[in-house]
């Protein structure tokens, strides 16, 4: 009986971690939308952070390319900074 309780807790816990991520997901995708909204340009570690991926990573894949609901473009550079656009394709 202890076995099936400990199996159901963790059931229960990696659902709610997996309801979690999701709720994660929806508040990073919001974020992005009102990037691109805004028309506001981020630096490469922010777009990072934004995708979860690692800097370098971003910068590795040109000037421009697709990432789920935007295409993001290379606008600018500032001093070190490059500065991205994101902008909505349906």
């Amino acid at each position: 009986m202890e076995n099936i309780v400990n199996n159901v807790e963790e059931y229960l816990l990696s659902r709610e971690e997996r309801i979690l991520q999701v709720r994660n997901l929806v508040e990073t995708l919001r974020a992005a939308e009102e990037i691109a909204k805004q028309g506001y340009l981020i630096t490469s570690s922010e777009l990072a952070d934004l995708m979860d991926i690692n800097p370098s990573a971003v910068t590795s894949r040109g000037d421009h390319w697709s990432w789920r609901n935007w295409v993001v473009s290379r606008v600018r550079r500032e001093g070190n900074q490059i500065l991205w656009q994101l902008e909505r394709v349906d």
